[in-house]
């Protein structure tokens, strides 16, 4: 291992070491900002060990589990960077005890104005951003640390609250100060390093969280057709919600169900995170496609 590369280790550990004292968990991290240690189960196609075949979150013992191995300890802590002495950086895991850590994270690589946007939600939404921890990434960007309830479960997402803006919840990490990466150095904002993650407001938080699944009944008139197109658009994931949504609603006009559909379609679009405007714009564009009015 070179120099520099050791340095970074000794850095990023010194660093994480020091994330640790104040109830925060790390895992270490490689240059591409990922894990750094491999997964032992990696060779298994289904990534699953157990009698029951659900996923390992590191209960066989081993380590190389994400974000599932941090810890705030650090004996632990060392065992993990030992284990991964190319590491150069480390994650701290969101959604954990004392903090339960939400992370703002504010782009710049989508050409996108990410600081305005949550400005604007802001004011919008009458709520201010406290003075809390901020990070600076290398390409520019931002991460604001967030404490949220501890009965409440953030979920992680990208670009749902406004383009360039992510957000790292439960399950996700943040890169920590002092990690360096193939991209550069990340490094606390010095008015903010010695600050703790500030509450969330509540009128951020519930932009945070996912809308209430609820049940919407499907028109009677189109049968169990258009309640599988519904199910359909319901359990699409984060990336798939306007292909999904544009599949069912170009097979309910094909089938001349679409107009006693749409409300439900909408429904269940809202219910996956889209906007009502996105929705109807999609099934119109379904519409069009299929040659009926929308």
């Amino acid at each position: 291992m070179a120099t520099t590369d050791r340095q970074a280790t000794t850095l990023a550990l010194a660093h994480a070491l020091s994330a640790a004292e104040r109830g925060l968990a790390v895992i270490p991290l490689s240059r591409t900002k990922l894990p750094a240690l491999r997964s032992p189960h990696r060779p298994d196609p289904t990534g699953a060990t157990g009698a029951t075949g659900s996923p390992c979150h590191g209960e066989c013992g081993l380590l190389g589990h994400g974000v599932y191995d941090a810890s705030s300890d650090p004996v632990r802590i060392r065992e993990l960077f030992a284990a991964a002495p190319w590491a150069t950086g480390y994650g701290i895991a969101c959604g954990l005890p004392p903090h339960h850590l939400i992370g703002i994270d504010l782009d710049t690589k989508t050409g996108t104005d990410s600081s305005s946007a949550l400005r604007e939600l802001a004011l919008r939404h009458l709520f201010t951003i406290p003075e809390t921890v901020v990070v600076l990434t290398p390409s520019g960007g931002r991460h604001l640390w967030l404490s949220g309830p501890p009965d409440v479960v953030v979920p992680n997402s990208a670009g749902r609250l406004a383009p360039g803006i992510d957000i790292r919840g439960a399950g996700g990490y943040l890169v920590g100060p002092g990690s360096r990466t193939e991209h550069g150095f990340y490094g606390a904002a010095p008015a903010t390093a010695h600050l703790a993650p500030a509450p969330c407001p509540p009128s951020l938080l519930r932009l945070l969280l996912p809308p209430p699944r609820t049940h919407h009944p499907t028109p009677a008139s189109t049968g169990q057709h258009g309640q599988g197109l519904v199910q359909f658009v319901l359990a699409a994931h984060e990336g798939q919600r306007n292909t999904r949504l544009f599949w069912a609603a170009c097979r309910a006009y094909e089938n001349d169900i679409g107009p006693a559909l749409v409300d439900a379609l909408v429904e269940a679009a809202r219910d996956t995170g889209l906007s009502e405007r996105e929705a109807r714009a999609t099934i119109a564009s379904a519409a069009r496609m299929t040659g009926r009015r929308p």
